[in-house]
């Protein structure tokens, strides 16, 4: 699975919501992710990398369409981390997978405060539950474990995502 272009994952079901730290429940739950490199058959090349605060998961290469919404602006064509992503480069693709998420509540093509809420038809607003680091975590696990990624090499990022 190689690729440079925004995908989707669901990370909750009718059945089991996504539960965040301020007790309140969503679903669905759509998280944009991209992905750089292969992931091994053992799946112990895999590294997670954190955008900024306002950041989205389009961190090298370049992406015309994007999310599809009016936060993607011209700036965000080209991936953010283009530079140090890549064969060769500091992140080695030829080595490693990458795996970068937009979280939960993001802007870039995750569900957020302005997703729609599908009870009410209209965007979450101020009614989207308050999000902790803790609940980015837990979103981010749920997509590594639909890779079958059980352990991480490591975990990199810049600004916001470098803490």
């Amino acid at each position: 699975m190689s690729t440079s272009q925004l995908q989707y994952i669901e990370i909750s079901t009718a059945k089991q919501p996504f539960k965040f730290a301020d007790g309140k429940t969503l679903h669905p739950v759509v998280l944009a992710y991209e992905t750089y490199g292969k992931l091994n058959e053992k799946k112990d090349n895999a590294i997670l990398l954190f955008h900024a605060l306002s950041g989205s998961a389009h961190a090298a290469g370049v992406d015309p369409v994007g999310p599809g919404n009016a936060y993607w602006t011209d700036e965000c064509h080209v991936g953010w981390w283009n530079d140090y992503l890549g064969t060769g480069r500091g992140i080695d693709t030829e080595k490693y997978f990458i795996i970068c998420i937009n979280w939960v509540g993001g802007c870039y093509g995750s569900t957020g405060p302005s997703s729609i809420n599908p009870d009410t038809g209209k965007p979450y607003g101020g009614e989207f539950p308050f999000m902790t680091m803790q609940d980015i975590v837990n979103s981010q696990v749920k997509v590594l474990d639909k890779f079958g990624i059980n352990k991480l090499l490591a975990v990199i990022g810049s600004s916001l995502g470098g803490l």
